[in-house]
């Protein structure tokens, strides 16, 4: 066994070590952060980060060290990056209409109301007969 690493060697263990490391900040941030919205941020930043490091890590590895070309790590990627920011927005934007609807809010408090000009969609009020208006009475006065 020799005692020496090659460098893509090097390469391929010091971005699984800094993905492991970005994983771990991140589900670290979800356990510790104390409202769903800061949580969020844990897998949504850290942890994509650090799987996205591991992969490249991954391909590195066999590329440069065995000199096999693989796509299953590009195809984790590109699946997980596309996801994920998807999957947080529809998580915060559920989580503000329950707020909205009256659900008790975590220990961080309510999130701050939009301003009058704000354009945001998750606090605009559904129209009456339109998809997501689920109330019996009519919706609130708006600005037209």
């Amino acid at each position: 066994m020799t005692a020496g690493f090659s460098f893509p060697e090097l390469l391929a263990s010091a971005l699984i070590v800094l993905g492991s490391g970005l994983a771990l900040i991140g589900s670290w941030g979800l356990v510790r952060l104390p409202s769903l919205m800061e949580r969020l941020h844990g897998p949504t930043k850290a942890s994509t980060l650090g799987l996205g490091a591991m992969l490249v890590g991954s391909v590195a590895f066999f590329q440069l060290v065995e000199g096999k070309w693989t796509t299953h790590e590009m195809l984790v990627s590109v699946f997980l990056f596309v996801t994920a920011p998807i999957a947080a927005n529809m998580i915060a934007k559920v989580h503000l209409h329950q707020l909205r609807f009256g659900k008790e809010p975590g220990p961080a408090g309510p999130p701050a109301a939009p301003g009058p000009d704000s354009q945001w969609a998750t606090y605009e009020a559904p129209r009456p007969g339109t998809p997501g208006c689920f109330a019996d009475e009519p919706a609130p006065d708006r600005r037209d």
